[in-house]
């Protein structure tokens, strides 16, 4: 996969405010129809079976029914350390671009999934993907790459735009699995039944009824990457449509600063030297990418490149990457 030829994303003043605001952001046409084009056929290979088994991920998730089960692929997890074609779009420098500016500069990159969702597969109900993610502080953020046209009609994802500012609801079953039994929050209910397709069970609906009005279809178009902040609640509905396939690349992020024990088979007090440094610089572990794709983990930032920060420019309205220099912080040239 050639560098993209369009060159470096600059996040615009209005994108970043918009993901606060709203808790996720559209950014279109981010990826290259090159670039889509190749997972796309990377995708028929897996449903045809040219792709061995035994290189899919530790997590795969099958659609229920009676069809070849080669042709019901739902879900895979964490191929980036299998494929080499999945570690390069973790890594995608496009994507990195935008997270380098709304969680950034330095960016661990934790997670893949890739999504087939066939005609007929089920949604997943409300949830919270820093439930599931645990970042310290919390610095969790999606990026969902549309391989396909994703609309109402085959199952594109809603947010509810408000409830980014809501905390992290723990599940009851689930409880123990990522936190201890205590609360920072003494009012802060457990809720039971996340994920669950059925609203009147699933127990983050009523958080979501709060937001009544403000939950947003987020119909893309192949190459479009939705961000999505790890709180924000958000869910999808059944693949509705007769002969399309709702797929994506959906990978998940942290600030490289952020602690975190999350990883697929690995109970360590510490998991981020499992994962990939995406850009900037960290004090903590990290993993090096398997396959060698560039990143900052191998290829580290220059003495300039070290302390960095996203600025706004108030005349261009776009976001840079500016370094911290001696004069900006220095007490002297504060006036109060």
């Amino acid at each position: 996969m050639a560098e993209t030829p369009v060159g470096r994303y600059r996040v615009s003043v209005e994108e970043y405010v918009r993901f606060h605001a709203q808790g996720f952001l559209v950014v279109r046409e981010l990826v290259s129809p090159e670039h889509v084009a190749e997972l796309r056929a990377h995708c028929d290979d897996i449903v045809a079976g040219r792709i061995r088994t035994d290189e899919l991920g530790p997590i795969v998730q099958y659609v229920e029914g009676p069809d070849d089960a080669i042709k019901q692929y739902n879900r895979i997890h964490m191929l980036h350390r299998q494929l080499e074609i999945h570690e390069r779009f973790l890594l995608h420098p496009r994507v990195l671009d935008v997270l380098e500016a709304l969680i950034g500069p330095d960016v661990l990159a934790l997670q893949t999934m890739l999504f087939l969702k066939p005609p007929g597969a089920a949604g997943q109900g409300y949830h919270q993907d820093s439930y599931y993610i645990p970042t310290l502080p919390d610095s969790l953020c999606g990026a969902w790459l549309a391989i396909d046209r994703a609309d109402e009609e085959n199952g594109c994802m809603y947010f509810t735009v408000g409830s980014q500012n809501e905390p992290i609801y723990p599940d009851v079953h689930n409880l123990r699995q990522h936190y201890s039994e205590g609360s920072e929050l003494a009012e802060l209910p457990r809720v039971d039944h996340v994920s669950d397709t059925d609203a009147q069970r699933n127990g983050l609906t009523p958080v979501a009824e709060r937001y009544r009005g403000r939950e947003v279809a987020a119909i893309a178009n192949p190459g479009d990457v939705v961000f999505f902040g790890g709180r924000v609640l958000h869910r999808s509905h059944r693949n509705l449509s007769k002969d399309r396939y709702r797929r994506a690349f959906v990978s998940h992020y942290c600030n490289a600063r952020s602690f975190t024990q999350w990883d697929y088979g690995y109970g360590t007090p510490m998991s981020n030297g499992r994962h990939i440094l995406g850009r900037g610089t960290t004090h903590l572990p990290f993993a090096q990418p398997k396959f060698g794709t560039p990143c900052a983990a191998n290829q580290p930032p220059s003495a300039e490149e070290l302390a960095r920060t996203a600025l706004a420019d108030a005349q261009s309205g776009m976001m840079d990457m500016v370094a911290t220099t001696r004069e900006r912080l220095d007490p002297d040239a504060h006036q109060g």
